[in-house]
């Protein structure tokens, strides 16, 4: 997720609804099961507990979507491949309660449930180890979230209908439950299948390849797969006038890019997206995923979603210096914070702050600024947010988000570099990502793996510039 850059002198600051579910108890893990890829072992997140159930590993979602513009209605049909994490009376999944659900079937027969709020409890008991799937069909017109932060961009998050029916979503830390039923948490990925039937004229894109592309009825109809992965949080989805473009980055990589067909200057600075990959590449080892593009929507902000960055058209307003750095931003997020994501919001230190080290480095390698002065912009800010925030790794929570994850956290990774000397600092930066791609890890199993591979006592570094009040800078 970007993140607004400070100027400071000489930096560049850069109708009836439906709902059928089938459940189906299938072996429990087993290899070569299918969506193994899916296994995850979800938590309770200690910052929003409320969001998500550790009792449900979601395997893989199946969502067939329809948006009707003018009624301003999504009809979704979703089938939820599960794991059982627990033995449990009922099963729960979050959807928003704009989508109304009129009833659920398991083999056919009616199964009671109650959908209070947010919570799409089934009254159906499940078996730790095995494996179910869940058909929901639904339909509503999205609304966004309250979002736990006091930045403006994200104070809403999920699924967004625009005036003129465009769809939408940016839904970090949590939106996902607003347009499908989800387990809404970043400790459990699951693999995704979506179609999308969008109206006339427009397009919808998602995640993944695109395998399909067709119109039927003066609507367009488009499919997507997903290889890798991906917490409900990466997860994106655009209804509108879009026109694609591609490109072709390193070793064939392919490139997408969905642009509103009205404005196709905004293309300019996307097209740069091949070497901001090369250049990535040359620090963090090869793009862990087979595909990336953009997807330029009315939005303010910009968002790591997997493979297909979500990218506001807004932001295009500070210049395309700014665009091509936040690109790299993103860009950056597919190593930390994509493939390797936080078991629990406590650690969005480990996406942003590593993200923002490396644009800026980007930067500096651009001409564009000096990292002397960020060094000293980091450190004389750092006590600041930490007062306002609370400090990076322990931030207050309706503070999701701030400015203490970006730069407080750059700060403490150049800190390191200091400690451990360039050679060994690049070593870990490269490794994690490539060690544990696809994965979910914690502040605790970050410093437990950097602390094996330098044979250095780090967690007292650690804990003090993630935890203190105090800025040890």
């Amino acid at each position: 997720m970007s993140h607004s850059r400070k100027s400071v002198p000489v930096l560049r600051s850069v109708a009836p609804l439906v709902a059928v579910a089938l459940l189906l108890p299938v072996a429990g893990p087993v290899s070569g099961a299918p969506y193994d890829e899916g296994l995850s072992s979800p938590v309770e997140d200690s910052y929003y507990p409320a969001k998500g159930d550790p009792g449900v590993d979601t395997l893989h979602y199946d969502l067939d979507l329809t948006w009707l513009r003018r009624p301003r209605v999504l009809v979704g049909r979703a089938k939820v491949a599960f794991r059982a994490a627990e033995s449990d009376a009922t099963f729960q999944l979050d959807l928003s309660p704009a989508m109304t659900v009129k009833r659920i079937e398991v083999g056919g027969n009616r199964v009671p449930f109650v959908h209070d709020g947010k919570n799409l409890v089934v009254e159906r008991p499940v078996v730790a180890g095995n494996r179910y799937t869940t058909r929901i069909v639904y339909r509503g017109t999205p609304k966004p979230a309250r979002g736990p932060a006091s930045r403006s961009d994200i104070a809403r998050t999920g699924m967004r209908v625009n005036k003129d029916g465009q769809l939408w979503t940016m839904q970090e830390p949590f939106g996902a439950f607003t347009w499908y039923p989800s387990n809404d948490q970043p400790s459990d990925k699951a693999l995704y299948d979506v179609r999308i039937n969008a109206p006339r004229g427009w397009v919808g894109v998602s995640n993944g390849k695109m395998t399909d592309r067709r119109t039927t009825c003066s609507r367009t109809i488009t499919t997507w797969t997903n290889k890798s992965p991906m917490s409900s949080y990466l997860v994106t989805m655009a209804v509108g006038p879009y026109k694609r473009y591609k490109q072709t980055g390193p070793r064939g990589l392919p490139l997408t890019y969905w642009v509103p067909r009205s404005r196709p200057g905004l293309i300019k600075p996307l097209l740069h997206t091949p070497a901001a990959v090369r250049w990535l590449e040359s620090k963090l080892g090869p793009i862990p995923f087979d595909r990336a593009g953009v997807v330029v929507t009315p939005s303010d902000s910009a968002m790591e979603t997997q493979t297909l960055i979500t990218f506001g058209a807004r932001n295009y307003r500070y210049g395309n210096r700014n665009v091509r750095q936040t690109m790299v931003h993103e860009l950056a997020h597919y190593w930390y914070g994509d493939t390797v994501s936080p078991s629990d919001w406590r650690d969005l230190w480990m996406n942003e702050g590593m993200a923002t080290y490396l644009d800026t480095r980007w930067a500096v390698d651009q001409g564009w600024t000096r990292w002397r002065q960020w060094q000293r912009y980091w450190k004389w800010d750092d006590q600041y947010y930490r007062n306002r925030y609370g400090p990076p790794g322990a931030y207050k929570r309706l503070e999701f988000g701030s400015s203490n994850v970006y730069y407080s956290t750059a700060l403490m990774w150049d800190r390191l570099r200091l400690r451990l000397g360039n050679a060994a600092f690049n070593t870990i930066v490269r490794q994690w990502p490539q060690r544990h791609r696809d994965s979910n890890q914690s502040r605790e199993s970050y410093v437990a793996w950097a602390e094996a591979v330098t044979g250095e006592e780090l967690s007292a570094f650690f804990h003090r510039w993630l935890t203190s009040k105090k800025s040890p800078a």
